[in-house]
């Protein structure tokens, strides 16, 4: 058997958006590549090994119905459109260092550092609220929110067609969640840092082009509380070597203190630039890097939910039939074939030949599969506990049968949970139909799948 290779996240967004165009359009798509696809046996079963086989068969669907395309769209539309909102942080940057700065030719220092650092740490302030508190709307900026609403809201105006459901499964999964938060992170990080770029970058510029005095000036703060402010925010810069204002330098720029000098307007100019960089530039790109980890972190963790009814019935459909009802009128030429059908069912049975088959709360309606003997039904507190023992002395797997047109309740649950913890070996669960051909809707098998997840038994052991 050929060893399973790592997928990257790009391969579960696929799946995920082949399982919402199933569910929403499965007559717009062609079967016929994976029809004749052979099943898998059942033994050695797990989750890399299940999601080899639906990459294999998403592989031939995507194939057959040349859906390339219109899976990767949505991707690169969030691209493009991410791209225009950098651009219009470029521009926004621009405009605030330029309107700061004005036609005048004196600047008032900290004006500008509130223009262009002000947002910027409010930004950041509520983006760490949001991710510390989980908070979606508080670690998402606006313009990465405009980028997530903008398409899907386009979009949602359109009927459900193929490239609708793609874009929206892309959006579910990309967008939301823990890749989501961080996803969103990285853009909104992206967006002020260029505009903290575009912004110093024009003040340079004016810098260059034009003779500005820097001055300082408060009415309502104490005198000396604008140069103390100075010296606290300089101490970072002087330690990597930026020349910042000297005590007598900040006095001689208070509004009204005189013409100032080319070594006044050299430090101003530095500390300014300094500033930008220190407690706008650096922060950004260590939460950009920040960001982009959690990202690929995220995306790493990812993993599909395979209690959903698509992934339990594919899995049910990839794998080879485990137990089928066994002829009960047999033919009299066919003896010598019915040892070989039985070792060939006993063989392809999914769970353990010697475990230990129990029901919860069955009626005489409940149909097993052939071969399947339920040894005890648990019904009331002197059967369960009586299965308890049983459980705790057995060192077997553990297969537990329950009518699937039954809505588990609290009670149910807790015996399952149980029964499940008391169990030395695997635990199985297997959906019973009743004795009437009437089809169990899908809630009720969504259902019976959220308590196996909450019951801690794994999706592949669910048995329909």
């Amino acid at each position: 058997m050929k060893a399973l290779k790592n997928h990257d996240f790009n391969d579960l967004v696929r799946l995920e958006q082949l399982r919402h165009i199933e569910t929403g359009q499965p007559q717009a798509l062609s079967y016929a590549g994976i029809a004749s696809m052979e099943a898998y046996p059942a033994s050695g079963f797990s989750y890399p090994a299940f999601l080899e086989r639906l990459l294999d068969r998403a592989h031939h669907l995507i194939h057959d119905n040349h859906l390339d395309e219109v899976l990767r769209q949505p991707g690169k539309l969030f691209v493009r459109t991410g791209r225009v909102i950098l651009l219009l942080a470029a521009i926004l940057g621009g405009l605030a260092a330029a309107h700061a700065t004005g036609e005048s030719s004196t600047l008032n220092i900290y004006w500008l550092l509130v223009v262009l650092l002000g947002f910027n740490f409010l930004s950041m302030l509520l983006w760490c609220i949001g991710i510390s508190l989980n908070i979606q709307g508080l670690s998402s900026g606006i313009a990465a929110q405009l980028v997530c609403w903008l398409p899907f809201y386009f979009r949602k105006k359109e009927t459900d067609s193929v490239s609708t459901l793609a874009a929206r499964a892309w959006w579910e999964t990309c967008l939301s969640g823990r890749a989501g938060r961080w996803r969103i992170s990285v853009l909104t990080h992206q967006f002020w840092l260029v505009y903290l770029l575009t912004g110093m970058g024009v003040l340079i510029l004016l810098m260059l082009a034009k003779q500005y005095d820097f001055v300082w000036g408060t009415t309502l703060l104490p005198e000396n509380s604008l140069p103390e402010l100075t010296r606290l925010l300089g101490v970072p810069m002087q330690h990597i070597g930026l020349i910042v204002p000297d005590s007598g330098q900040i006095v001689a720029s208070r509004i009204g203190a005189g013409v100032q000098d080319s070594a006044i307007r050299s430090a101003w100019a530095g500390f300014l630039v300094g500033a930008l960089v220190v407690y706008g530039l650096l922060p950004r790109l260590i939460l950009i890097l920040l960001s982009f980890c959690m990202l690929k972190l995220s995306e790493y963790r990812y993993k599909l939910d395979l209690y959903l009814p698509y992934y339990v019935t594919l899995r049910q459909s990839l794998i080879a039939k485990e137990f089928v009802t066994s002829v009960i009128d047999r033919d009299p030429g066919m003896g010598k074939e019915q040892p070989a059908l039985a070792a060939r069912s006993e063989h392809n049975r999914p769970f353990p030949a010697d475990a230990l088959v129990i029901g919860i709360e069955l009626d005489n309606h409940a149909a097993w599969p052939e071969g399947v003997v339920c040894q005890e039904n648990v019904a009331d507190q002197k059967t369960f506990i009586r299965v308890s023992d049983t459980l705790k002395k057995s060192r077997h797997a553990l297969l537990i049968g329950v009518a699937a047109h039954r809505l588990p309740d609290r009670g149910v649950q807790r015996m399952i949970s149980e029964l499940a913890t008391l169990a030395s070996g695997q635990v199985w669960l297997m959906l019973l139909p009743g004795s009437s051909a009437i089809p169990v809707a899908e809630s009720r098998k969504q259902a019976w799948y959220r308590l196996a997840q909450t019951c801690a038994i794994p999706a592949e052991h669910v048995l329909s």
